[in-house]
């Protein structure tokens, strides 16, 4: 029982990671229609920063959320600003638009790591912050992992509220359900698709700050999680951010059990998901 429990509890606490990464990218790719494949360098820039507000200049890592979420949405606004929407105006189709902006977000990724790479180098960073042991019915676990769980869950429930309570919210779901009405309707595109996009750099950004709070980072840890925030937003239907919630503690789960029978298969078990759920259910649990 205190071995189901700890893989049962291991796999929530990764879950929540999980679920607010993919939320960024379900922003990305359900609402802006940008297949963000640089997505994991914002959570790979959230954690590096993180661990150098710690080291270098003592700051607790959960205050890093003022820093890493702001820089990282304007990244993202300004970028979706100027490069994204060139090339949508430039685009005959919407298909010839995600085709190119999927290319080009892969020459960001590639960008950014390298620039990452020159400041910050090739080595393994790591910090110690609540370490303290608890005891949760006999399965035991680090303080920071129940933290990064408890924040991750009220990000994630509070942006949920910003998207189905507010008048922005209501402006985003009308723009991921049909643009061109949208616009008809009033709604500034431009801007809302480039909020869309600056939100999802900020979530990722801050998953990589709780990240780094329970995990060592580097600057080549970004693709590993664009990965899996691809899966979990196919997993839970593109562009639903209550999908994203389930999809990414039902794989956080799977990646526990599969962690406790050899921790080599993980990111085989993924794939195989991701195939399966293409071939099976294309749109996901909760895709319309």
């Amino acid at each position: 029982m205190v071995t189901i429990l700890n893989v049962v509890i291991a796999g929530l606490l990764l879950g929540g990671l999980y679920a607010l990464i993919a939320m960024g990218l379900s922003m990305q790719y359900g609402v802006a229609r940008v297949a963000n494949f640089s997505h994991g360098e914002f959570i790979m820039l959230g954690g590096m920063i993180t661990w150098t507000l710690r080291t270098v200049f003592g700051v607790n890592p959960l205050l890093g959320l003022a820093v890493c979420g702001p820089l990282a949405f304007v990244i993202g606004y300004l970028l979706h600003r100027t490069l994204f929407k060139r090339l949508s105006a430039t685009s005959a189709s919407p298909g010839i638009f995600e085709s190119r902006s999927m290319l080009a977000s892969f020459s960001l990724m590639f960008i950014i790591q390298n620039i990452a790479s020159i400041g910050w180098g090739p080595e393994i960073r790591g910090y110690s912050y609540l370490h303290t042991p608890v005891d949760l019915a006999g399965a035991v676990f680090g303080a920071n992992r129940l933290v990064t769980l408890g924040f991750a869950l009220a990000i994630g429930l509070g942006f949920y509220l910003f998207v189905a309570r507010t008048r922005m919210g209501k402006a985003i779901r009308a723009a991921a359900q049909d643009a061109s009405t949208a616009g008809l309707m009033g709604v500034n595109i431009n801007l809302v698709l480039a909020l869309c996009f600056g939100f999802g750099a900020a979530l990722a950004a801050v998953a990589g700050m709780l990240i780094s709070m329970c995990y060592p980072v580097r600057v080549v840890m970004g693709q590993e999680y664009t990965i899996i925030a691809l899966i979990v937003v196919v997993l839970g239907g593109l562009g639903s951010i209550p999908g994203s919630f389930v999809g990414g503690f039902l794989l956080g789960l799977v990646g526990s059990v599969v962690t406790t029978v050899d921790p080599s298969l993980s990111l085989v078990a993924y794939y195989l998901i991701f195939v399966l759920l293409l071939l099976l259910r294309p749109k996901g649990i909760m895709g319309k």
